[in-house]
């Protein structure tokens, strides 16, 4: 019964993380959509590198004690005050490194703009402590419900604030006050939907045994952030912003399905799987059924989406970012494969190897410095070319320590996936015949998006898919059980 019990939390915590992401994912869809028809491609670019100083701070403000509390067996109110106080801090400190750096980051990229974006944007330090703080509270007692409406909310919100800034012509500060009040809004709403409160407790002892774990994490997290930032750094420094701007406006579209997806099971995945840390069967059990059920639903989204890109691009952003497309294209090939990295990853960390998790880093991110290397002398198109071959190698590197650690090797994951994989290669060469037609691209678009489900499900039950009869029936099985 105690097993039912959990498994059924668990899903639950699953439905509603899902119903969190698809919402405000959706939601901030139609706002970047409408964003995207306003602004233009340079002032994305702009954007896109601020965002890269502001990532790299969040890894030390954000990264590994959060998820350091998650993991742990038994926590307690000194333990997550001590930690809200420590990022707080942390936040100052980075806030005025900085805010100083902000003029010779803008002479180094001559974009005399970057000054003040920079020095607002990096607010968002400080909420970032809180939201973090609230959201390892959140996943802890798998409290998803509680994001729900704060995400809903603060996307909503600062959508409204976005679009009527670039309605006014105010650039890229419509994507400043976006970010800005977003932020905010998430930290006010779950300050009252969440319980937790900090109180005026620190432990320095407790900080330091946390910090054995969050450490590793917090140098793979900082290797990752580098890395995955280095080709927007490149880039804008050997291309132009507006040739950055359409190589993260490519990756904008399959990112919002993948990490709404894998997000959500990444987020259910550590506490969960956690919880079960000393028992090796069944933290195989959880993470099988996390990457078959992930992979039949992130592959045909990705092929699909690839398939339809140049007349989504065309219909939904308009001819100027019709250069995006190849970008799009590729970026769906390359995180299709981001269930399993974070499958395999996050059962490492629920074992408590973060040892393991930062030697893979290392690993992988000397052959993917070797990877961009080469391919930044040929060309925006090669880099993202690299990032997906550097992607296939990482599934197999991920997944490596499993093999020990669960005796799941990468040749049972392969299994695993192959079902979902194949029926949406096919689906995907069935799409692409509509395309040959002889109508307007709106037309072609909705017909692919329509046979595409269709053809997707009818494949699943056809050949009788293990992954898609599960689903239905936990689903089905939730409903019985909220009766």
């Amino acid at each position: 019964m105690g097993e039912q019990v959990n498994k059924t939390r668990v899903l639950s915590s699953l439905i509603w993380k899902l119903l969190e992401r698809s919402g405000s994912q959706g939601v901030q869809f139609v706002v970047q959509i409408v964003l995207a028809r306003l602004l233009l491609p340079e002032e994305y670019g702009i954007i896109a590198i601020v965002m890269v100083f502001i990532l790299l701070a969040n890894v030390f403000v954000q990264s590994g004690f959060n998820t350091a509390l998650i993991q742990k067996k038994e926590v307690d109110e000194v333990d997550f005050s001590s930690v809200f106080y420590l990022s707080l801090a942390v936040s100052a400190f980075l806030y005025v490194i900085i805010y100083f750096a902000a003029p010779f980051i803008a002479n180094f990229y001559d974009q005399p703009l970057l000054i003040p974006v920079i020095r607002v944007l990096s607010i968002t330090l400080f909420i970032g402590a809180l939201n973090s703080i609230q959201n390892a509270f959140i996943s802890r007692h798998m409290l998803f419900k509680r994001l729900f409406v704060s995400s809903i909310g603060s996307v909503i919100v600062s959508g409204i604030v976005g679009i009527v800034a670039a309605y006014n012509g105010l650039g890229v500060w419509a994507l400043v006050a976006q970010h800005l009040t977003n932020q905010l809004t998430i930290a006010f709403i779950l300050w009252f939907t969440v319980k937790w409160r900090p109180h005026l407790i620190f432990s320095l002892k407790r900080v330091k045994v946390l910090f054995n774990y969050a450490s590793k994490l917090m140098a793979s997290a900082l290797i990752e952030t580098l890395y995955n930032d280095l080709s927007t750094l490149i880039i804008a420094r050997m291309y132009t912003p507006a040739m950055l701007g359409f190589l993260n406006r490519g990756r904008q579209f399959p990112e919002l399905i993948v990490t709404n997806i894998n997000g959500s099971i990444q987020s259910v995945m550590l506490p969960a799987l956690s919880a079960h840390q000393d028992d090796k069967k069944r933290v195989k059990e959880m993470m099988r059924r996390a990457i078959v059920s992930s992979s039949f639903l992130v592959f045909p989204m990705m092929i699909g989406l690839a398939v339809v890109a140049e007349p989504m691009v065309e219909v939904v952003l308009t001819d100027k970012w019709l250069p995006a497309v190849p970008f799009l294209q590729i970026a769906c090939l390359t995180l299709a494969l981001m269930p399993i990295h974070t499958a395999n990853l996050q059962a490492i960390n629920a074992m408590g190897r973060s040892d393991i998790f930062l030697r893979l880093e290392v690993i992988k991110k000397t052959y993917g410095l070797i990877i961009l290397g080469i391919s930044v002398f040929f060309g925006v198109y090669v880099i993202a070319l690299g990032q997906m071959l550097n992607s296939f190698i990482s599934s197999f590197v991920n997944a490596y320590p499993n093999k020990k650690l669960l005796n799941y090797s990468y040749k049972e994951q392969l299994i695993d996936i192959m079902p979902a994989s194949l029926i949406s290669a096919l689906m995907g060469v069935m799409v692409y015949s509509i395309s040959l037609l002889s109508i307007s691209s709106w037309q072609i678009l909705v017909l692919q998006v329509i046979a595409g489900i269709i053809i997707y499900i009818g494949l699943a039950k056809m050949f009788k898919i293990e992954s898609y009869n599960y689903l239905v029936t936990t689903i089905k099985q939730l409903i019985i059980d909220r009766k």
